[in-house]
C-alpha cells in the first residue's frame, strides 16, 4: 500500500541522518518541516519534504490531506506492565489513606497481589484483557511498546504472562519487545530465603524462558526490599549468557546501586530514577544506557520525581515511558506522559518528544527503525488534529489531539 499524506501542517521529528538518540543541550532541539507532505510505501516511509516538491499521486494510491494537522512518529513505550489481571483499585485507596508502596507491599498487596489474580487467571482471558489495552494505547498515539513479564513469579505462570506477550506482538499492529522480569518482588514462599528465588530464576526460568525464545531483555528490580546489587549481578550474567540484555529497574525507592549494576553490565537503560545524584549521574555519562524516567508512576504514588533537568543539564539523554501498570501508574497514556515531564519535571515540549520518542525508540532497541521520521524507518505515525503548534499536544494535558493512526504503513481503525 501507498499513501501520500500531504498539505501537513509541521511535520515532527525529522531525520536525513538518523541518530540513535538525542542528549544533553540539544534535546532542546527540534526538526520540522512546514507545509509537508509524507510519502509510505510498502510500510515504510518512502520520502518526505515540503509541499513544493511533493511527488504527484499515481493510481492507487491513499490520499490523506492534512491541511491544518500535523504528523509525528508514534510514541515508542520502553517500559510497561500491561499484561496483568484484574486491577488493584483497592491499594489505590489504601494509598489515599496514607500507606506507603512499601507498606502495602508488606501486606501482601501489590506484585504480589497482581501475582495470585493472574496465577487464577486463563491464558485466554488474560491474552483478552491485555489485548483492550493494547488497543487502547495505539488510539492514543503508541506505535511500539515493551511489555514485561512479573506478575507470575513461578515458572509457569511467567511463561503464561510472555506467551501472551508473543500472542499480542502476532495479533496487532503495534510493534512489541518482550522483557523477563521474574525479579519483579520476591513470592510470599521465598521470604527469608531470597537467594532460592534467585536460583530458582537463574536454574529454571530463564533456560527456558530463552529456548522457547520468549523474550528479548531480562529485567530485575534491583532497589530497596526487592533484590539487591549481589543478586541483580547474578541474575544479569545468567542473562547475558543466553543472550538476554538488562533492562534495570533502579532507584525507585532509594539509593540503590541499581544504576551502577546496569550500567556495568551494559542495560540497555536503567528506569525510574527517582534517587539519583551525581555518582549515577556520572555513571551513566559515557555509557550505552539510556536513563528512563516513568514520571506517571511517581505522580500516582505521590513520590518525588527524578532530577531531570539535572540530567538533560550534565549532557545525558533521557527516556520517558508510562510504566503502565495495575498499582503504581494505570495509564498508557504517552500525552500524558509528556504533559508530566513538562509541568513536573520542566521539561521544554521539544525535549519531552524527543523523550517519548527517539530516545524512548532506543531504550527497547529499535531507534534504527522507530522513533523518527525518517526515509526507511518504519511507517508508524499518527496525524494531529487541529492543532496550532507542537506545544499544543503536551499543554493540552487531558485533551485527545490525535486524528488518524498509522502503523506500519496502514490506516489503523
Amino acid at each position: 500500500m501507498t499513501i501520500l499524506i500531504k498539505n501537513i501542517k509541521k511535520l515532527i521529528q525529522v531525520e536525513e541522518s538518523p541518530r540513535k538518540w538525542v542528549a544533553g543541550a540539544d534535546m532542546a532541539s527540534l526538526n520540522t518541516i512546514d507545509n509537508a507532505y509524507l510519502l509510505i510505501e510498502n510500510g515504510a516511509i518512502k520520502d518526505f519534504g515540503t509541499m513544493d516538491n511533493a511527488p504527484k499521486a499515481a493510481g492507487g494510491v491513499q490520499i490523506i490531506d492534512a491541511k491544518g494537522k500535523m504528523v509525528f512518529p508514534s510514541f515508542c513505550d520502553s517500559h510497561t506492565h500491561l499484561v496483568y489481571a484484574g486491577s488493584r483499585e483497592i491499594e489505590y485507596v489504601d494509598k489515599i489513606r496514607g500507606l506507603s508502596y512499601e507498606e502495602i507491599a508488606k501486606r501482601g498487596g501489590g506484585i504480589l497481589n497482581s501475582a495470585k489474580l493472574l496465577h487464577n487467571t486463563s491464558e485466554d482471558e488474560l491474552y483478552k484483557q491485555s489485548l483492550q489495552r493494547v488497543n487502547e494505547i495505539i488510539s492514543l498515539g503508541t506505535g511500539a511498546v515493551e511489555i514485561k513479564s512479573g506478575y507470575g513469579l513461578t515458572v509457569e505462570d511467567e511463561l503464561k504472562m510472555l506467551r501472551v506477550i508473543r500472542r499480542l506482538r502476532e495479533t496487532t499492529p503495534i510493534t512489541i519487545k518482550s522483557t523477563f522480569l521474574g525479579a519483579h518482588a520476591v513470592p510470599a514462599e521465598y521470604i527469608g530465603k531470597q537467594d532460592e528465588y534467585v536460583d530458582l530464576i537463574i536454574n529454571e526460568m530463564i533456560p527456558v524462558v530463552a529456548s522457547e525464545d520468549l523474550a528479548d531483555y531480562i529485567d530485575v528490580f534491583c532497589d530497596k526490599g526487592f533484590f539487591t546489587v549481589e543478586q541483580t549481578e547474578r541474575m544479569l550474567m545468567a542473562g547475558i549468557k543466553y543472550g538476554l540484555r538488562g533492562k534495570i529497574h533502579a532507584n525507585e525507592l532509594a539509593f540503590s546501586g541499581g544504576i551502577q549494576v546496569g550500567v556495568k553490565y551494559g542495560a540497555l537503560s536503567v528506569d525510574h530514577l527517582e534517587f539519583t545524584g551525581d555518582d549515577e549521574i556520572q555513571a551513566l555519562l559515557n555509557s550505552d544506557t539510556m536513563p528512563t524516567l516513568l514520571p506517571g508512576a511517581a505522580f500516582f504514588l505521590g513520590m518525588e520525581y527524578p532530577p531531570a533537568r539535572k540530567m538533560i543539564e550534565a549532557g545525558l539523554p533521557i527516556a520517558l515511558s508510562s510504566d503502565y501498570n495495575p498499582g503504581s501508574s494505570p495509564s498508557g497514556d504517552m500525552k500524558f506522559v509528556m504533559s508530566l515531564g513538562c509541568v513536573i519535571m520542566r521539561l521544554v515540549p521539544e525535549e519531552a518528544i524527543n523523550a517519548t520518542t527517539i530516545n524512548s525508540a532506543y531504550a527497547m532497541g529499535i531507534s534504527n527503525t522507530h522513533g523518527s521520521i525518517a526515509r526507511g524507518k518504519v511507517a508508524n505515525v499518527f496525524i494531529t488534529k487541529p492543532i496550532s503548534n507542537y506545544e499544543f499536544m503536551p499543554y493540552a494535558y487531558t485533551t485527545n489531539l490525535i486524528d488518524t493512526v498509522i502503523l506500519n504503513g496502514e490506516v489503523w481503525k
